[in-house]
């Protein structure tokens, strides 16, 4: 990374507080990217849940456990942890043991871009990384070092965008190695019911609907639809609603407006529910450092 990040602070002196409120940065001018940090995260609790983008996460302190499909990894300060687009996943505390972390979301298309520029894919589409967990200082100084960066109002945003861009080059380089992931063939039908959850989550979607559609049975859809996706369909398309609601905060609507457009039918519920899937209340999301 450039010298730039030398004169940045360290993150033992940025997450030494005990402030337990997420905190979310982003800017207009950077719409490809968001940070998350939070210095105590013994009360940070997410259910299982997935994103449309790529997330790269770094523990700064302490100790948790962090679910990504199928597997379990207990995680400490200086490892870094990544979510593919649609994998489900949670990070938790261990028996409310003190932890702090950062985490990164990239959107996917722009990082299909800087890989395919980077020489990485032949062709800027998107392809899974199959590495869970990465315990490199060197990389993991990068990313706190670009953390800092984006966290502080003092630098310009050229620099912001040059430093991320840098570390994220980095990263993508490092993981170049690993093997491509093989994931087992999904059908047809459970394709169509997924892309229909998606693009429909904020209307009312019955069980029978999906299963005429299907044409599988109840059963045999939940079963197959979780087995593949990690989560049952109802749970998918709440996920969805969830997302569409992260976006609408983000453009600044107003939370009640936010959750009748996501498909809640009020506020109370929307609320409890981004608060389980995001871990943090809908207001704390719309109030971040944003430009």
């Amino acid at each position: 990374m450039s010298t730039l990040s030398s004169s940045i602070l360290t993150p033992n002196t940025m997450f030494s507080s005990t402030d337990s409120s997420p905190r979310f940065w982003r800017d207009a001018r950077m719409p490809y990217v968001e940070l998350r940090h939070i210095s105590d995260a013994r009360q940070i609790c997410y259910a299982p849940h997935s994103h449309s983008h790529w997330s790269l996460g770094a523990v700064t302190a302490g100790r948790s456990t962090f679910c990504y499909r199928d597997a379990s990894y207990r995680i400490q300060a200086g490892d870094m942890v990544m979510m593919n687009p649609h994998w489900v996943h949670a990070c938790n505390p261990i028996e409310s043991q003190p932890w702090a972390y950062l985490m990164l979301y990239i959107d996917a298309e722009w990082l299909s871009q800087l890989r395919y520029q980077l020489g990485l894919l032949d062709a800027p589409e998107w392809q899974d990384i199959s590495t869970a967990v990465v315990t490199q200082p060197n990389l993991y100084t990068e990313y706190c070092d670009m953390a800092a960066c984006l966290l502080d109002d003092q630098q310009a945003i050229g620099d912001k965008q040059m430093v991320l861009r840098e570390c994220l080059s980095l990263m993508m380089q490092a993981l170049a190695q690993d093997p491509p992931v093989i994931l087992p063939q999904v059908s047809c039908e459970l394709e169509k019911i997924a892309a229909y959850l998606r693009v429909n989550c904020a209307t009312d979607i019955s069980l029978e609907r999906l299963c005429q559609q299907s044409g599988y049975s109840a059963g045999h859809l939940i079963r197959t639809f979780k087995q593949h996706f990690g989560l049952t369909p109802h749970a998918y398309l709440i996920n969805q609603r969830i997302q569409m609601g992260q976006q609408a905060l983000k453009q600044g609507q107003p939370i009640v407006e936010a959750a009748l457009n996501a498909g809640f039918n009020d506020q109370p519920h929307f609320q409890r529910t981004f608060k389980r899937l995001v871990a943090a209340t809908p207001n704390q999301y719309r109030h971040s450092s944003s430009k």
